[in-house]
């Protein structure tokens, strides 16, 4: 994964940066704590510069969360449950999920959103409660934009500062990469089997 993701920052650039950020909010197939570092080392040897990086890992994160934003809105409360309940086992979603991810952003509101773009694997998802209540289109951005910016300026500064020791790093990054989506496979399967889609509140 070290080399891969390397030679796609290092072919395409801040582009190659904003795509995988971009792919690891819809899908995240590679994490963002993966991406960002190595992209502030690359720019650490001066191919780029640090605050494209950071402004590039932030557009390509910020278009996955606008764009679960606008699924939450666009199938509302009812059908976003009713898809969890039909296909829930696949998605890894039932209709608890969803009541629970509401509940809480209705309690904590924007600070939900902008805590949320720093926590993972609840990054990715913090958008769809959002649109679901629909919060306002520039609050949820604001909100957002100050969440994603900091994790990605976060992560790329440390890969930047400590660019002496990251070959040094990279040998224990690749194995620790394959562990961490090893375990988010096993987690998969086991959400898949134990699937159980329950009753949903009738009133919402």
């Amino acid at each position: 994964m070290f080399d891969w993701i390397t030679a796609i920052i290092t072919r395409i650039g801040e582009t190659g940066i904003a795509l995988l950020m971009f792919l690891e909010n819809v899908l995240p197939p590679i994490p963002s704590e993966v991406i960002m570092p190595l992209a502030g080392f690359i720019a650490s040897r001066g191919q780029m510069a640090l605050a494209a990086v950071i402004l590039a890992g932030t557009i390509g994160s910020l278009a996955g969360a606008v764009l679960w934003y606008w699924i939450g809105r666009k199938l509302g409360r009812r059908r976003m449950k009713r898809l969890a309940r039909r296909t829930g086992r696949w998605l890894a979603v039932s209709p608890q999920d969803v009541d629970r991810a509401e509940d809480w952003f209705a309690r904590y509101g924007g600070l939900a959103v902008l805590v949320g773009r720093l926590v993972p694997t609840v990054r990715t998802f913090i958008s769809v409660p959002a649109g679901i209540t629909a919060m306002p289109f520039g609050r949820f951005l604001v909100y957002t934009l100050v969440g994603t910016a900091l994790w990605t300026a976060l992560l790329a500064a440390a890969g930047f500062v400590l660019a002496a020791q990251y070959h040094r790093i990279a040998d224990w990054l690749d194995p620790v990469s394959a562990a961490v989506l090893g375990t988010l496979a096993l987690w998969y399967l086991w959400r898949v089997t134990t699937f159980r889609p329950g009753p949903a509140h009738p009133d919402r």
